[in-house]
């Protein structure tokens, strides 16, 4: 096995601003709480491919319904290499938990944006069973796979990322 990346927090800044801007519901001190309690993604097992995410807070996703979770969570990772994002498979199978753009992609520019490179993940609840999803804190919702990837040998990409979604098409 390769060791291509490592994980760490956010600033407590800025997950106190994001989780502000999501969830206006829940005081500074919570939020502090939060953030002292966040947990590292991991494997499970030696042979697990995918890193599981915690969720940060709990919460109830009925059907339809979106949620928006800022991490905590940033990734440092060799420059050839990407985190590919997905549900946890047991809550895809079970309840059509998706994320709404398929697939995350986490570049390895990602972790110097002014962001930080916090890591959100965006879930909606795809039932079509009527079924709500419940996660608590500190459970596993999500999951990343790191892979290497190529470029075309006629390839001349110069730009910096300086932030997340949609940031190298503008």
């Amino acid at each position: 096995m390769k060791r291509v990346a490592q994980f760490f927090k956010v600033s407590e800044e800025n997950f106190v601003e994001a989780m502000r801007e999501e969830f206006p519901q829940y005081t500074e001190d919570d939020i502090r709480d939060m953030y002292e309690s966040l947990l590292m993604p991991r494997r499970a097992t030696r042979g697990s491919a995918g890193y599981d995410f915690f969720a940060p807070f709990s919460f109830s996703l009925p059907p339809a319904a979106t949620i928006k979770i800022p991490t905590g969570i940033r990734v440092k990772m060799d420059e050839d290499w990407v985190l590919k994002l997905y549900p946890r498979s047991g809550l895809g199978f079970k309840y059509r938990l998706q994320m709404n753009n398929t697939v995350g992609v986490i570049d390895s520019d990602y972790y110097n944006s002014d962001n930080e490179g916090h890591i959100f993940i965006k879930l909606t609840n795809a039932s079509n069973e009527g079924r709500t999803v419940d996660v608590t804190q500190g459970t596993g919702f999500a999951q990343g796979i790191f892979l290497e990837y190529g470029i075309t040998v006629d390839d001349e990409a110069d730009g910096v990322r300086n932030g997340g979604l949609g940031s190298t098409t503008q």
